[in-house]
């Protein structure tokens, strides 16, 4: 189902700026037994993009309230919180815009998301590169149109989500998840600074890594530093933590840190 501003609809405003630019951010959420994971996190990264784009805050104990509307609580499901900067203005100017729209959209738990977590899955390594952006890097705003392009790439190559490089020929992240890998008992994710979504699960898997005695070299990496990999996992907020057992042509293993780290998530 959808919600809009907390009642039932099926539909938004032709004029809303998200529909018309795009304006505006989002975050996807599981949900078990009744409670958002991470529903903390998810109000910070959301703030810190609503901010960055000088769109208003909502009322966070109104917006909770709503989304108790979308979450089931008898099983593991998801749910979408997805606020645009309203409806109205002249052309790109903000000025002259009616308050924010929330919309909330639920969804059942991809049943292959649990085959994922346990057995691994196989990405494919795409064309289609990543521009850099500073400003919005790092934010998960209503504007993916590089990640559609992506994605349509990996499914006419029979790929269910596959590694994204930056113009520079960086490694970023998956279309759909952040990316880690380990090599001599050292981990390793990209820098975020110039492309990609700095994702929720991201900076839960950093914040556990003290208790592993681990510390994550974040910085520019190139496609042969994960394929040299002795181990590699992508993160998302409702995915989890999935173990990647094929990158093209290489093989991995599903390591021990890996493992470790998935009990520690699901703990």
């Amino acid at each position: 189902m959808f919600w809009l501003n907390g009642k039932p609809a099926d539909s938004v405003s032709l004029s809303d700026r998200s529909f018309q630019y795009g304006d505006g951010c989002f975050t996807t959420m599981l949900t078990r037994g009744g409670c958002i994971q991470h529903w903390s996190r998810h109000i910070e990264r959301m703030n810190a993009c609503l901010d960055l784009l000088t769109i208003p805050r909502p009322d966070w104990h109104q917006v909770e309230n709503w989304l108790q509307q979308a979450v089931k609580s008898d099983v593991k499901a998801g749910v979408k919180l997805h606020i645009s900067r309203g409806e109205g203005g002249r052309g790109y100017s903000p000025t002259q815009v009616a308050s924010p729209n929330v919309t909330i959209s639920d969804f059942i738990y991809p049943p292959h998301y649990e085959q994922w977590v346990s057995r691994g899955l196989e990405l494919g390594i795409c064309r289609t590169r990543l521009g850099h952006n500073p400003l919005l890097a790092g934010h998960k705003h209503n504007n993916r149109l590089e990640q559609v392009l992506a994605k349509a790439e990996l499914d006419k190559g029979g790929f269910a989500d596959g590694i994204v490089l930056d113009i520079c020929d960086n490694v970023v992240e998956t279309t759909m998840a952040n990316l880690f890998w380990v090599k001599d008992s050292s981990l390793f994710t990209p820098d975020l600074r110039n492309a990609g979504v700095n994702g929720v699960m991201r900076r839960v898997v950093l914040e556990q890594l003290g208790d592993l005695s681990l510390k994550a070299s974040i910085g520019d990496f190139k496609l042969e530093d994960v394929l040299s990999a002795d181990e590699v996992f992508v993160s998302n907020s409702v995915l989890g933590v999935a173990p990647i057992t094929r990158i093209g042509s290489t093989s991995f293993d599903i390591g021990k840190i890996t493992k470790r780290i998935q009990e520690m998530i699901d703990s």
